[in-house]
């Protein structure tokens, strides 16, 4: 048997010590990865602090963008803790700012972030503060009573035959006075209902309705910023209590004059051409109106950039082209100073008598900017003078941030000036040693990227607030906005002109002719194959890469703006991804809609045909078929009560059952028929005994959730709620017994698979 072989002393001894000499390798080699980690950092902070350096022109805009993500952190964000979590995180970052770089090597990276900090916390209070000082609450539940007080507003939607008033009124079972808008049929307006007015009504007052759906509009956040307690319609006649004082007001020249205008001209060009010269697009025909949404065209019929801008160079070049032919004027006066003088004093009594909009004042505020660039020699299409007017907005509307109006207004402008400025677009358009009509060709070649970049930038804004984008809206602006600012809306002006003479007639015929050519183009491109195109809810977090991606790309300079594309392309891939939703649900659980059958969308109910339930339905849908009615749909089994569907997704079946009746059911009967169904949808509070597999989406859980969109396939169920927090103008129903049941698809509990027999009929 081998003996085992023995070491000598000595080799111990070597061992121990070599043992001993690479003990310290460790701690060495520990300190040198440490060492290497600050070098990378500091290196990094380096890299960042030469970028900042190279760029002391864009980084200006990046500060209105931290305001404005910080108002819309305040809006995504749930409660006051984490807003006040938010706050304390920007101002420990704005100390840390503080701290580092003593010695000043990074000054530019050590401003940036704190100016950053700082603007980030400011639109988080800015908001914070305007909705805790003007936000009004809703009345609790749906009332008809009786109101007395003035008339703030009044508003004639001849398309609609119908009067829109805003009044400040003592409102039956309220001890305070309230802000309420409320609807008048035309037939019923009475002389003497004028702004100022003092009336008494009887009205069917609704609560400021939260969205239908998620991702639909939420008109309860618009109403909470406007001061908006309820809206709703007169029941019966209206008394006069007092009337207004005779007195002049902006109002009522703002109606004689849509008034005048549609005297010339009839049909939807003088409302069009109203709206134009007063802001008075109520009487547009709402065919007309869809046509010009589809066709990328809508924002001509609201008074704002487009029309401010057109306004104000008008009366800019006009002014300085007349005061030139006067040697004793242009000699002892700056005239581009004067010009802009006269060019901001026209642009805000046009802003003034077109109703003064947030979208109209942005406008302007926007535009005196620009005056004052073209006044002191300045560049006019800068970023920082457009991060300058952004951000005077965002201090007085700071809620327009999470709006479309704001988003889309801005981006357009953003888009051009970014555009314009990049250089393979300066050496496009560049001066060349060619002919005329080279030239014209390429300019309006330039026009038509233009177009393209500022429909692909406002895409994801109109697919995020409208689930639709138009295709063709790049080739029908191009024709449209020359044909409305260099055409329409001069002719418009010189027409008003000579009627103070009685001889406008010609004028106004140029008028109507130039706005059918528009009313032509728009119902031309409407009609296209795939003009539209409808995609279901996305996600905020894909909103935000997008916004992110076209921030970066237009507010940088060089070859680093293409790292925009990389979450452009992220969130364009997660979009085109996403599952329609199966079942949508309201927030009441009166309307119902199914996907997945076909070209049409499924309702419970029969809708309106121009109804915003429809509407409604089909965006959050994604689609742009036809709607049709359960009862009438082979594949349905209704009843009087109750209409049960089966569905197949993923390879299983799915039971739905619906309830659409108002009459007691027997329990014994209601329980059977719940069990066998695996998601169950009512308008009203459904019994204990009711006990779907899946889901219980009666009146009690909407109440708490909202509406709701429901993915079958992955068990997946968005909600209004998830997206309102504990916001003011967001109120949930009081709490309810019920039993939340997981929905998990794929558990043994669930869904059956594909070829199992289904439940009797309700």
């Amino acid at each position: 048997m081998p003996t085992p072989a023995h070491t000598s002393p000595g080799a111990d001894l070597l061992a121990a010590q070599g043992r001993d000499q690479r003990a310290p390798e460790k701690p060495l080699r520990q300190r040198k990865s440490l060492w290497n980690k600050l070098r990378a950092l500091s290196s990094m902070h380096r890299t960042m602090e030469a970028f900042l350096a190279a760029r002391p022109f864009e980084r200006g805009p990046w500060l209105a963008v931290g305001f404005g993500v910080g108002i819309a952190g305040w809006a995504v964000l749930p409660g006051p803790w984490q807003w006040a979590g938010f706050l304390a995180l920007c101002g420990a970052a704005a100390v840390l700012g503080l701290t580092i770089d003593r010695e000043g090597e990074l000054g530019h990276l050590r401003a940036a972030l704190i100016g950053m900090a700082l603007m980030l916390a400011a639109g988080c209070t800015a908001i914070w503060v305007k909705s805790a000082l003007v936000g009004e609450p809703g009345i609790d539940r749906p009332e008809v009573a009786w109101l007395q007080g003035r008339v703030l507003d009044r508003q004639e939607e001849g398309a609609r035959d119908r009067v829109r008033l805003l009044l400040a009124a003592q409102v039956q079972g309220h001890d305070r006075m309230l802000q309420v808008r409320v609807n008048l049929p035309l037939e019923n307006d009475v002389p003497g209902l004028a702004e100022g007015a003092e009336v008494r009504l009887r009205a069917r007052l609704m609560p400021p309705a939260p969205p239908m759906l998620p991702g639909s509009y939420d008109f309860a956040r618009a109403a909470w910023f406007e001061g908006l307690a309820a809206t709703g319609s007169v029941v019966g006649p209206v008394t006069i209590v007092a009337r207004a004082e005779d007195r002049w007001s902006l109002r009522q020249l703002q109606q004689h004059l849509a008034d005048h205008v549609r005297a010339q001209l009839t049909g939807s060009p003088g409302s069009i051409a109203a709206a134009f010269a007063s802001g008075d697009r109520g009487a547009i025909a709402q065919t007309d109106e869809d046509a010009m949404r589809d066709a990328g065209l809508t924002h001509l019929l609201s008074i704002s950039g487009l029309h401010v801008s057109a306004v104000i160079a008008g009366a800019y070049l006009l002014t300085i082209r007349l005061l030139a032919l006067f040697p004793f004027i242009a000699l002892r006066v700056r005239l581009p100073l004067l010009a802009a003088g006269v060019g901001a004093g026209v642009g805000l009594f046009y802003t003034v008598l077109t109703g003064a909009e947030v979208p109209t004042v942005r406008s302007v505020a926007g535009s005196l900017l620009v005056l004052a660039a073209l006044a002191l020699g300045r560049d006019p299409l800068s970023l920082r003078l457009l991060a300058t007017a952004a951000l005077l907005v965002m201090l007085i509307w700071p809620e327009a941030v999470i709006g479309p109006s704001f988003q889309m207004s801005f981006a357009s402008v953003i888009a051009i000036i970014s555009f314009s400025n990049a250089a393979p677009s300066k050496a496009f358009i560049a001066h060349r040693d060619e002919g005329r009509i080279v030239r014209l060709g390429r300019h309006l070649v330039m026009l038509l990227l233009t177009g393209l970049v500022i429909e692909l930038s406002l895409m994801p804004m109109s697919l995020f607030h409208f689930h639709r984008a138009g295709i063709y809206g790049a080739a029908a602006n191009v024709i449209a906005i020359p044909l409305t600012t260099v055409l329409t809306m001069p002719l418009i002006a010189l027409a008003l002109a000579l009627d103070l003479a009685g001889i406008g007639a010609l004028a106004w015929w140029a008028v109507g002719k130039s706005l059918e050519l528009l009313l032509w183009l728009a119902h031309v491109v409407a009609a296209q194959p795939g003009a539209v195109t409808m995609m279901p809810g996305m996600s905020g977090a894909m909103f935000g890469m997008f916004i992110a991606g076209l921030l970066w790309l237009a507010l940088w300079s060089g070859r680093v703006r293409l790292w925009g594309f990389a979450p452009i392309t992220f969130a364009a891939l997660a979009l085109l991804l996403t599952r329609t939703p199966d079942v949508l649900v309201s927030g009441d659980g009166h309307h119902v809609g199914i996907t997945g059958e076909g070209p049409e969308l499924l309702v419970l109910r029969a809708v309106r045909e121009d109804g915003y339930t429809r509407t409604a339905l089909l965006e959050n849908a994604g689609m742009t078929g036809e709607v049709v009615a359960l009862d009438t749909w082979p594949g349905a089994r209704c009843n009087p009560d109750f209409c049960a569907v089966t569905l197949v997704r993923g390879g299983r079946r799915f039971e739905l059952l619906m309830a659409r009746g108002r009459d007691m059911i027997d329990l014994p009967q209601m329980a059977a028929a719940c069990a066998k169904a695996d998601i169950v949808i009512a308008d009203r509070r459904l019994p204990w005994l009711c006990r779907p597999r899946l889901l219980k989406a009666d009146r009690a859980l909407l109440g708490q959730t909202g509406g709701l969109a429901i993915d079958l396939v992955s068990g997946r169920i968005h909600t209004v709620a998830e997206t309102q927090g504990q916001h003011g103008w967001f109120r949930r129903a009081e709490p309810h017994q019920y039993r939340k049941r997981s929905f998990k698809p794929g558990a043994a509990h669930s869904a059956r698979p594909e070829g199992q027999p289904t439940h009797p009929n309700p």
